[in-house]
């Protein structure tokens, strides 16, 4: 677990005589907030980086070995056609079976030494009937795509590949963008052709004078720490080298506006003490909370905007995306991988003995699309 970084907060040794002003303890709750989002985003970083690992070493040689078997159930099944014993209503289900689970093994595992079999039950052939489910697929997804965002797909629209489709979405949206941009910028440009009020004149350089003295604020911070850690006049080497990678920490700080880097920095080189926190005027902490805000934001957006892309990606609930959902969610998943391991396995095991798959297959019902589990398993 990565630790957390030195937590900036204005203390004061007497809470009865001397409390903590509005703005002091704003002051101290945003610091920890921002202390907090940022070992939360570390830790949900790690923990995307471990089981991306764990995908790899774990979970993809368990898949591979699932479809194997998947594969030898196939070929049992395609065994128990070709028996003069089997019945019409026998091979119809098993006919479905082949054509079922070998699709999905071409078509989503990459299991092309499955083709000869599926061409021997489907009159179309597996390229035939590809091509025929892309089209369906194309024109769901056309329709979709209109409905969402109001993109037309003319009769001369090339959007035969899924790279086509896409880069032909993402034209439409972008020239829409920049329409919608122009539009923008027009409006503002009239907006600002208009003469304005007194009060809109005292607004606006309100917030000039406030946007002026939050940069004033952090370059304070900055300067103080630059003329302490500047290394070009620094003639010993050694220490030449340090305050160079000093520097480059607090230029850093500085250019992200990162006040609660700058104010870790300040503590951690003592350029200023805890006596210093305590007495900054409310006037300044005014502006340091602004800035803080800013990036407690900015921190809270950046998270919350990670955890709706793995969630997008792997198409799980957003309730699974935190640490922890994420470390249960894969575990859970390992352990299904496992189990439909172990019920292929033993029903190519089984299915091998004639009696026993006719058994099998006089209970089986072609099933419904939705009576398929997470693995697309059909039995087990």
């Amino acid at each position: 677990m990565p630790q957390p970084q030195q937590l900036v907060q204005i203390l004061t040794p007497d809470k009865v005589n001397a409390p903590l002003s509005k703005a002091q303890k704003e002051f101290n709750r945003l610091t920890k907030r921002i202390g907090e989002l940022e070992i939360e985003i570390k830790n949900f970083r790690e923990t995307v980086d471990t089981i991306q690992q764990r995908i790899n070493t774990e979970y993809r040689p368990l898949l591979t070995d699932y479809n194997r078997h998947r594969a030898d159930l196939v070929r049992v099944f395609d065994h128990a056609y070709a028996r003069p014993e089997t019945t019409k209503t026998e091979k119809k289900k098993l006919a479905h079976l082949i054509i079922d689970l070998a699709y999905e093994l071409i078509d989503m595992h990459g299991m092309d030494e499955m083709k000869p079999i599926f061409d021997k039950y489907d009159e179309d052939g597996f390229d035939e009937t590809t091509a025929e489910t892309d089209g369906l697929v194309s024109e769901v997804m056309k329709e979709m795509v209109s409905s969402m965002y109001g993109i037309t797909f003319g009769p001369d629209v090339d959007v035969s590949t899924q790279e086509k489709f896409e880069a032909y979405v993402q034209e439409q949206l972008q020239a829409r963008h920049a329409e919608h941009q122009q539009q923008r910028q027009q409006t503002e440009e009239k907006k600002a052709k208009k003469p304005k009020t007194a009060k809109q004149q005292e607004r606006e350089a309100k917030k000039q004078l406030e946007e002026r003295n939050i940069t004033k604020a952090v370059r304070t911070l900055y300067m103080d720490l630059v003329k302490a850690f500047h290394p070009d006049r620094e003639r010993d080497e050694a220490e030449k080298e340090r305050k160079t990678a000093v520097m480059q920490r607090i230029t850093e700080a500085y250019e992200k506006s990162d006040l609660l880097a700058l104010f870790r920095l300040q503590l951690e080189f003592n350029r200023i003490d805890q006596q210093h926190l305590e007495t900054l005027a409310d006037d300044q902490l005014k502006y340091y909370n602004k800035i803080l805000k800013q990036q407690a934001d900015e921190l809270g957006d950046e998270l919350h905007e990670m955890r709706h892309h793995l969630s997008a990606m792997l198409g799980k609930p957003l309730m699974f995306t935190t640490t922890f959902g994420l470390e249960y969610s894969f575990n859970n998943d390992l352990r299904e991988l496992k189990s439909g391991i172990k019920a292929v396995k033993r029903e190519v095991k089984d299915l091998r003995d004639p009696a026993m798959l006719k058994a099998w297959l006089k209970a089986y019902k072609i099933p419904k699309a939705n009576d398929y589990d997470d693995f697309g398993m059909l039995f087990g």
